[in-house]
């Protein structure tokens, strides 16, 4: 079971760090329209459209990402002083409650939303010859469907910490620097510091 809780975890990492480098193309558009804008006055009615479905399909395909790394917001002012199953007790009833009927309507809305734009080759109205835009509503569902898959994965980890009484493992990602962890490894203590700091005082002192 934990093979393939890490394998969707594996999959949701990967879509989320392949569609983050749109960052980059919208970086590039952005940049070479403002040159275009002001500096060879010559605007593109594309842009800003294409901008926006960039923008759209980036924070949406990173969803499922972010959730397999437990990086969503939340209010957990409390919830970190509580433990592993009490945790896992209110996750799961919030998977219940809100995220499993919000993203069933996300992708069952999506669908449909997604569809009536191909049957009638929708295109953006921002603009008098906007874009297509029925290939960017279609990131919709599929977005909801990666991150429906990403979240049965959460719900069955709720399950499995309710059990056992500690949270299953995750894929390792990018962290926060521990700085503990870091005056370890640099052997660095916290004398050392105090003495650095003393003599940076000094320094400033003798300049002035």
């Amino acid at each position: 079971m934990q093979k393939l809780l890490l394998t969707i975890d594996k999959i949701s990492t990967f879509v989320g760090k392949t569609f983050s480098w749109l960052i980059v193309s919208l970086t590039f558009l952005i940049t070479y329209e403002v040159f275009s804008r002001y500096a060879l006055d010559a605007p593109h009615a594309w842009a800003f459209d294409g901008m926006i479905m960039m923008y759209g399909t980036l924070f949406m395909m990173s969803g499922a990402y972010t959730l397999s790394k437990n990086a969503h917001v939340r209010g957990d002012v409390l919830y970190g002083f509580f433990p592993p199953r009490l945790q896992a007790s209110l996750d799961l009833m919030l998977y219940f409650v809100f995220f499993l009927p919000g993203v069933v309507a996300l992708c069952w809305a999506g669908y449909i939303y997604a569809g009536e734009s191909w049957a009638i080759r929708e295109h953006s109205g921002i603009t008098a010859s906007g874009p297509p835009v029925y290939q960017f509503k279609t990131v919709i569902p599929v977005a909801g469907a990666f991150l429906m898959a990403q979240g049965i994965v959460e719900i069955i980890r709720c399950v499995r910490c309710l059990k056992q009484g500690k949270w299953p493992s995750r894929i390792a990602d990018v962290e926060e620097v521990d700085v503990e962890k870091l005056k370890e490894q640099m052997h660095v203590k916290d004398e050392d510091i105090a003495k650095l700091d003393e003599f940076v005082t000094a320094k400033k002192g003798s300049d002035k």
